[in-house]
């Protein structure tokens, strides 16, 4: 386990919250909050938050299960089912406040995807939200205080997230004037995922990935 680099950020506020982060984009630049799927922090993750770092934002991935790496989905769904949702959300809003003022966006991935739509709507210094192929449970909060411009990555047919759902939240966060823009994609849950054989999509995941980039870069006044 590795924690956040205080003296790289410069806030003492995050000094216990553990995660991977990769600041060589140098300080001042655009961050990003980058939230894992249920497999938690896994070596795939590590190489998006890397990804990121490339490109020249400062990005970090919280740690919400501490160490723990499931082997299983039945693993990894107890991890869901038995965490503690609120100190989840206090590691990850921790996160978004350790970057300030500079400009910070959250991307998460799968259960990351809902909690950073969650995670925009109850942290106002967010500035980009990114979701890939995850929707919030409706009792998660209010996304109509989303402050964010919001980006979303789904596939048409997912069993993890009804067309229904998807629908509604585009709908609530458009009434609420949230800028939104949700891409379909005909391909599988996970197809971002390259570790992921079964549902891996080459051509999904590199035109999601650019669509990201150009989203961030913008929604984050790229200096």
């Amino acid at each position: 386990m590795t924690y956040l680099n205080t003296a790289a950020i410069g806030n003492l506020r995050v000094r216990e919250l553990p995660g991977y982060l990769n600041d060589s984009a140098g300080q001042g630049r655009p961050a990003l909050v980058v939230i894992h799927e249920f497999w938690g922090l896994t070596g795939q993750i590590r190489g998006v938050v890397d990804r990121f770092a490339k490109e020249g934002f400062v990005a970090f991935a919280p740690d919400l299960y501490r160490g723990k790496l499931p082997q299983t989905a039945e693993e990894a769904q107890r991890l869901v089912v038995t965490g503690d949702k609120a100190q989840w959300f206090a590691d990850l809003q921790r996160a978004v406040e350790a970057f300030l003022p500079c400009k910070v966006g959250v991307v998460g991935f799968s259960m990351g995807g809902a909690f950073a739509l969650s995670t925009a709507a109850q942290v106002p210094e967010v500035r980009a939200c990114v979701s890939f192929y995850g929707v919030p449970r409706p009792e998660s909060g209010d996304l109509t205080k989303t402050r964010a411009r919001v980006l979303g990555h789904y596939v048409n047919v997912d069993e993890w997230v009804s067309p229904e759902r998807l629908g509604q939240i585009e709908a609530e966060l458009q009434r609420a004037g949230v800028p939104v823009t949700l891409h379909r994609y005909d391909a599988k849950h996970s197809f971002f995922n390259e570790q992921r054989s079964d549902v891996y999509s080459p051509g999904s995941a590199s035109l999601a990935w650019d669509r990201t980039l150009a989203f961030l870069k913008d929604a984050l006044a790229w200096p």
